[in-house]
C-alpha cells in the first residue's frame, strides 16, 4: 500500500498530544458546607468563556490557524462556508455560490461529509484529507482517540477540520436555539493543556465567530455524521 500523505506526516515525528483534567480537592476537614458552596460551573461553560487569542497564534501546547471567516450566506451553506473556511487557511478561497455548486449543496443542505471531503482534497490538491465517520453515539474510545489525533495532526500541518455535527437541544454550542441542529463548522485550533478546541462556526448563532468547545463535547456532537481531517 503506498502510504498517504498524512500517513507520512504522521511517521515524520507526529505524536497524539494527550491531556488530562486533574480535579481539585480541598484539604481533609476543610470542605464547605454545601449551602456555602459556589453553584458548580460546567467544563462546557469554562471552555466557551475562554478568550480566544488571535488567531495564528502558537504555544508548546496549543495551537489556532489564521482563516479567512465568513458566515453562511444562506440558511442551508453551511457545508459550503465551512469547506471555504477550512480552504481559507491554505489559498485564497473559492466563494460559498462556488463551494455550493460544486458539493453539491441543495436547499436541503450538504448531505454527507464525504462531499466535503473531495471539495477540499481538489482545491488544497494535497489529498490530505480523509472522511473519518463516527457512527456509534457515543464514540468508541477508540474513536475519540482517533479524533484527537487527527485534530493535533491537522491543525499542526495547517488543515483545518470540517465537522459534520448533530446538536440536540441538551447539548448545544453557545447560543444555539432550543432544538437540534444539523450542521458543519471548522475546527481551526486546539489548547492541550485543556483540551478544548477552537471552532470557527459559520452559523451566527454564537455572539462570536470562534469560540472554545471542549474536546468531550466536540466528540458527542459528530456522532452519528463524520468529519473531513
Amino acid at each position: 500500500m503506498t502510504p498517504t500523505t498524512k500517513f507520512k506526516a504522521a511517521l515524520g515525528g507526529l505524536a497524539l498530544i494527550a491531556a488530562a483534567a486533574v480535579p481539585l480537592t480541598a484539604a481533609a476537614g476543610a470542605a464547605p458546607a454545601a449551602s456555602t458552596a459556589p453553584p458548580a460551573i460546567s467544563a462546557e461553560a469554562i471552555a466557551t468563556s475562554k478568550p480566544v487569542p488571535k488567531l495564528g497564534y502558537s504555544t508548546q501546547a496549543s495551537k489556532t490557524l489564521a482563516i479567512d471567516f465568513q458566515y453562511q450566506q444562506t440558511s442551508y451553506w453551511c457545508g459550503p462556508a465551512a469547506t471555504r473556511i477550512a480552504l481559507s487557511a491554505r489559498i485564497s478561497p473559492p466563494s460559498q455560490q462556488q463551494l455550493a455548486n460544486e458539493l453539491p449543496t441543495t436547499t436541503n443542505g450538504t448531505d454527507w461529509i464525504g462531499q466535503v471531503t473531495r471539495v477540499l482534497n481538489n482545491h488544497v490538491g494535497t489529498g490530505w484529507y480523509e472522511t473519518k465517520e463516527m457512527p456509534n453515539d457515543p464514540p468508541t474510545q477508540a474513536q475519540r482517540d482517533l479524533l484527537w489525533r487527527d485534530i493535533v495532526l491537522d491543525i499542526d500541518n495547517n488543515y483545518p477540520i470540517v465537522a459534520n455535527i448533530v446538536a440536540p437541544a441538551n447539548n448545544h454550542p453557545p447560543g444555539y436555539p432550543n432544538y437540534t441542529i444539523y450542521h458543519y463548522f471548522t475546527v481551526i485550533g486546539y489548547d492541550a493543556s485543556d483540551q478544548t478546541v477552537l471552532i470557527a462556526d459559520p452559523a451566527g448563532f454564537a455572539p462570536t465567530a470562534t469560540y472554545w468547545l471542549t474536546f468531550n463535547q466536540l466528540a458527542t456532537l459528530i456522532p452519528q455524521k463524520g468529519y473531513a481531517a
